[in-house]
């Protein structure tokens, strides 16, 4: 749908629900795109930004293609995250939260452009590598939001879930231990044999040995808080039983993350294994959030069987 057709009319739940879904899934691509950018060692594949070498795209190689393809996608996912804004301020209905989380994404999404050039122009130093991906998960999570009270306009919103108590421990200590978690696996891929470039790129200058050690018990510990959080949540099974559904989406994925991660570093950690590491990271901050989110404005969908 173009600008001018929803800056004309008055778009349907239905039809912002749609968009604001395809937004969030670009920008799930646009991180998953990133980190293949890095693990393929193509970060510096193109000279001159925001050109290609002499033209603004790229001529040949490999590693040209590939930062090019990731520009190419993040185009589209910030294209999408405007239209998406757009969108919001023709629905009726719609939430100060969907319309004021559609304009944050917006704008996060398009400072990646000047921070993608502030990588490049660093050498891809690891700081600033960390802050290009910390930035688009914080992009994903306002398009989830989105999302989320988007559902609510279509099929109506229901009653907070569980007491206030349960919800802001969720809420604030749940996510912050989530976060650090995020962090400190940003920390270890910084610290491991993925620099982002065949040349020589600047390293955090600690071991990885440290870094995972780190990472590990930051996981245990949010892991733990899952399980406790579901031995809660499961007193609303009957009122809210699509919330111990996303929180049983939760586990299944964290699980999943802490085999993949032991297999990984045990193999010396190949890219594709990594690559598919960063994109069960993506999921598991994303399921998190909306946890906590549909535990405070639930979509009434989620209270039925």
């Amino acid at each position: 749908m173009s600008v001018a057709v929803i800056r004309a009319r008055t778009l349907s739940a239905l039809g912002f629900l749609r968009l604001a879904a395809a937004s969030c899934v670009a920008l799930f691509l646009v991180v998953t795109s990133g980190a293949f950018v890095r693990l393929t060692g193509s970060g510096l594949g193109c000279e001159n930004w925001p050109s290609c070498g002499d033209k603004p795209y790229p001529e040949q190689g490999f590693h040209a293609f590939v930062e090019f393809g990731n520009r190419m996608v993040a185009l589209v996912g910030i294209v999408l995250t405007l239209v998406t804004w757009l969108a919001s301020r023709r629905v009726a209905g719609l939430s100060g939260y969907a319309r004021w989380g559609a304009l944050a994404a917006f704008l996060v999404a398009a400072a990646q452009i000047p921070m993608g050039g502030i990588t490049i122009a660093l050498d891809l130093h690891p700081l600033a590598v960390m802050t290009h991906f910390l930035l688009g998960l914080a992009v994903v999570a306002f398009s989830v939001i989105v999302v989320l009270e988007a559902w609510s306009l279509v099929g109506g919103l229901a009653t907070p879930a569980g007491s206030r108590w349960l919800r802001l421990v969720v809420t604030w200590i749940g996510l912050p231990v989530c976060a650090a978690l995020v962090v400190t696996g940003a920390v270890a891929t910084a610290s491991g044999p993925h620099p982002g470039s065949s040349d020589d790129v600047e390293r955090l200058g600690v071991a990885i040995t440290e870094t995972v050690y780190v990472h590990v018990r930051v996981a245990a510990a949010f892991g733990i808080g899952v399980l406790v959080a579901g031995w809660l949540l499961w007193r609303l099974r009957d009122t809210h039983p699509g919330i111990v559904r996303l929180w049983g989406l939760l586990l299944g994925v964290l699980v999943a993350q802490a085999i993949l991660g032991e297999v990984q570093y045990r193999s010396a950690l190949p890219w594709g294994l990594v690559l598919a590491h960063v994109f069960l990271a993506a999921t598991i901050w994303s399921s998190s959030l909306a946890l906590a989110w549909v535990l405070w404005r639930p979509p009434a969908a989620l209270t039925r069987k």
